[in-house]
């Protein structure tokens, strides 16, 4: 089941390449961030020009930043550490006549809830378009596991989704550390990543009962 899910979910080619990367960034599309990607496909319907897109750690919020700046839109990672008098000003440079006004304006917060402490900004940013990412269920739970395998160079043997995704927690963090995980002990093993090294990954992050369920 969780194999078939994740062959139905998709990926997104992201318009830069990383650093030392000959290939370009993807991001999974899936239950988590569907509708994110088609908010930020239509800025032009935004209020007030601009949307405050928050969501859980690893989820791509950043990825999907970069996305957006080569959609035209203007892009402010990691609000909520920035000083809020610059993001006022950044709000209003988009309502108001200028060099910079109209054009969309893409607010990033890595805090959820993003917590607003000056009043005037507070106010204005209430009637933004407010977007979340959520968590991956099992269908994305498997695309993302087949493509962080993928981005390592790693191979996972066949029925990896089906094994791992019922045993592993369902967070972008978990399912990227659980990678990371196969991938490491695969290398110190200097064996393929079968079941074996899934379990024994399985254990090293949520202990031996997880590895065990089902």
């Amino acid at each position: 089941m969780a194999r078939k899910s994740a062959d139905a979910a998709s990926q997104i080619a992201l318009p830069l390449t990383p650093a030392g990367s000959g290939e370009p960034g993807r991001i999974v599309i899936g239950n988590a961030n569907t509708q994110v990607i088609e908010a930020l496909r239509t800025p032009q319907s935004w209020p007030f020009h601009t949307a405050i897109l928050t969501g859980p750690q690893r989820s791509g919020k950043s990825l999907l930043g970069r996305w957006a700046q080569g959609q035209g839109i203007e892009v402010m990672d990691g609000v909520d550490s920035a000083e809020e008098s610059e993001v006022f000003h950044r709000w209003n440079a988009v309502q108001e006549g200028g060099l910079n006004a109209g054009q969309p304006l893409l607010l990033i917060a890595d805090a959820t809830p993003w917590e607003v402490t000056l009043p005037d900004l507070k106010s204005r940013l209430g009637g933004s378009l407010q977007l979340a990412i959520g968590d991956p269920d099992d269908v994305m739970a498997g695309a993302l596991i087949e493509a962080h395998a993928e981005k390592r160079g790693l191979t996972l043997a066949e029925g990896a989704a089906d094994y791992l995704v019922p045993r592993t927690r369902r967070s972008f963090a978990a399912i990227e550390a659980l990678v990371a995980a196969i991938d490491r002990i695969s290398l110190e093993r200097q064996a393929p990543a079968t079941m074996s090294v899934w379990r024994a990954a399985l254990e090293a992050l949520h202990g031996p009962s997880q590895a065990k369920l089902l």
